[in-house]
């Protein structure tokens, strides 16, 4: 039999069809490509259990249908970026008395662009022309770039159904967090709708998805750290976990890690004493409510993190502010202007009394911290990739001391400069980029800086310099560099 006759006349391998005998577990790049191209071009349809060039029907039984099916799904989720919306159909034929399936795998064009296929590390766009599937050229990346809708993630619409049943969680965390008005009220399907969970044929959108009972995906990773002293990669790790779950499991592993390991405190006001935590409960959660609703979706093998050292807290959350304010560091939290970067999952935390619709999170953390001193003030540091929350320990009477270098010691540097003590305390435990390097020191970002004192340090392996994406960051190398 031959694909024709159970779906009618079809296209050989034409622009927007193509056949495959099965997902080829040696060469996974090559159909995912496929799959990739049709996202980027207009959509394509891709059938699996079909011999390609003749059409003829190679099929699988029940079973082995349903393997290739989530073996597909597992390997669009691990290697492509936005996933795009795919519609999976089992299509039945008979062969001699015996059922048989094939796959139609239903690739939509996707509303963001460009999707960007990652394998052995190495990202890559492909488009999909006269039924081949190539790399997609500079052109066309910028037409793509152009004509992208720039939808946020979590609006996109995905290919799970609402089931009230797996959203058991998110019903208990919406009660948990209502007043004494609202308590025992449930957040109805009706509500969910009105705020487009799902789209009008009961598909979740991505957002949605994340709030499932059984969601477990790399999307929500967090990974929660204790560090002996004031600075990363110079201090003994206490603890390190990772966690990944849906948001209301994510908010709720977060707050109860830091609440188990913060300090305690206690302050004499006249005849009574008062109990102190080292982070305020208001302004902690505030913080992690603001990490997970603005954190970019988007940046696949990223994760929040919650890093505690011995005078504050840091809680980093992947993506810069979204079309907003761009900073290097402020302590002016009510003046930072963030536009929310997901709409929906904002909406359900803010029906859930968890998050201001106004967006007055800072405010309150402000608030918490009002009568703190200067060296115990919240602040905030953004980055293109990211934002960072920082609370001070209360309980820690000397304040912050992240912004003051450690003392360092090491043999000085052939054909040195006056800037190298300054660079290598610098990015002693924690890697930096040659603009973020000159803004310190109070120096342009030039050629001969580059050369004269990054260079250098690097030649003679001082600095240690590593590449993410086509950003270069510099490290000091503690073999050669001592804290005093």
């Amino acid at each position: 039999m031959y694909l024709e006759e159970i779906i009618g006349k079809v296209q050989l391998e034409g622009l927007t069809s193509e056949c495959k005998r099965i997902l080829n577990r040696n060469d996974n790049e090559g159909w995912l490509k496929t799959v990739a191209g049709f996202a980027n071009a207009s959509g394509g349809d891709l059938y699996i259990g079909v011999e390609d060039k003749t059409n003829k029907l190679i099929g699988f039984d029940r079973t082995e249908a349903d393997n290739e099916r989530n073996y597909f799904n597992n390997q669009v989720n691990e290697h492509i970026t936005p996933r795009p919306q795919i519609n999976i159909s089992f299509l039945p034929y008979r062969v001699r008395n015996s059922e048989r399936f094939v796959l139609r795998v239903q690739v939509m064009e996707s509303v963001v662009k460009p999707v960007i296929l990652k394998y052995n590390n190495t990202p890559s766009i492909y488009m999909r022309r006269d039924g081949f599937t190539n790399g997609a050229t500079y052109e066309e990346i910028i037409e793509m770039s152009v004509r992208s809708k720039n939808t946020q993630f979590d609006l996109l619409v995905s290919d799970e159904t609402y089931d009230p049943g797996k959203f058991t969680g998110l019903q208990a965390f919406f009660r948990a967090h209502q007043d004494e008005k609202n308590k025992g009220k449930e957040l109805k399907e009706k509500a969910l709708r009105s705020m487009g969970f799902m789209d009008e044929k009961g598909y979740l959108l991505n957002g949605a998805v994340l709030f499932r009972d059984d969601y477990d995906g790399r999307k929500t990773g967090v990974q929660c750290s204790v560090f002996s002293g004031f600075h990363k990669g110079s201090e003994r790790i206490v603890t390190i976990n990772r966690f990944n779950g849906n948001i209301p499991d994510t908010i709720e592993y977060i707050m109860e890690f830091v609440n188990q390991r913060m300090n305690h405190s206690m302050i004499k006001l006249g005849d009574k004493r008062i109990n102190i935590d080292a982070y305020p409960q208001r302004a902690l959660f505030e913080g992690v409510i603001n990490a997970v609703a603005h954190r970019d979706y988007y940046l696949d093998g990223t994760e929040i993190q919650v890093d505690m050292f011995r005078d504050r807290l840091e809680i980093s959350s992947p993506g810069g502010f979204y079309r907003g304010e761009k900073f290097g560091k402020t302590y002016d939290l009510s003046g930072v202007i963030s536009k929310r970067r997901n709409e929906l999952i904002s909406n359900v935390l803010v029906a859930c009394n968890v998050m201001e619709a106004a967006g007055t999170g800072f405010e309150k953390i402000m608030e918490e911290y009002a009568d703190a001193d200067e060296l115990h003030k919240p602040y905030i540091c953004s980055a293109s990739d990211h934002f960072t929350l920082v609370l001070p320990d209360l309980t820690y009477a000397e304040g912050v001391e992240d912004d003051r270098a450690p003392e360092i010691s090491f043999v000085p540097v052939p054909d040195g400069t006056e800037h190298d003590e300054k660079v290598l305390a610098f990015c002693y435990g924690q890697a930096h980029k040659a603009a973020e390097i000159a803004e310190y020191l109070g120096i342009s970002d030039s050629t001969y800086f580059r050369k004269k004192v990054l260079e250098n340090l690097e030649k003679h392996e001082y600095l240690l310099r590593s590449k993410v994406a086509r950003a270069s960051y510099y490290k000091t190398n503690m073999e050669l560099v001592r804290v005093e």
